[in-house]
């Protein structure tokens, strides 16, 4: 912690890149660290809460080792994302935000990941698949068991 906070210059105007290095390192962003972020930054516990809660690319919960995200975008949602995200949760065992009993696979929807011609779009660590579908879904998850 104080290695990241010591590389931004323990500046207020940090908070944000400050979150997302502790969010790189633990893939997660405990408690603990959000309160020693805010001494010694000098800035409101609330504010560094408001801050982690606000952004997507936050998370206060530990996530899986493979983060899988399905666009629910109006076009990839017309094209049948809500299938995909229901297979996965199937195969899965998880509800949307949540991670696997053994800690391999988180499971988010977003609202767009940027493909929207290529719908529905799925995202596993920053890898993006398009036209999505259970066939492919299947084998696409075998390569990140």
């Amino acid at each position: 912690m104080e290695r990241t906070l010591s590389e931004h210059g323990f500046e207020k105007s940090s908070l944000i890149q400050v979150l997302l290095s502790i969010q790189r390192r633990y893939g997660w962003l405990p408690q603990e660290m959000l309160s020693e972020i805010s001494r010694q930054l000098e800035v409101p516990y609330s504010q560094v809460y408001q801050v982690a809660t606000f952004y997507k690319a936050f998370s206060m919960t530990p996530r899986g080792k493979h983060h899988v995200k399905v666009c629910n975008g109006t076009s990839c949602n017309v094209r049948g994302s809500q299938t995909v995200v229901e297979g996965l949760e199937r195969k899965l065992g998880v509800g949307r935000d949540e991670t696997t009993i053994d800690g391999r696979f988180s499971l988010e929807t977003v609202n767009c990941l940027g493909c929207c011609s290529m719908g529905p779009m799925v995202s596993i660590d920053g890898e993006y698949f398009g036209n999505m579908d259970l066939n492919e879904l299947d084998r696409i998850l075998k390569d990140f068991r």
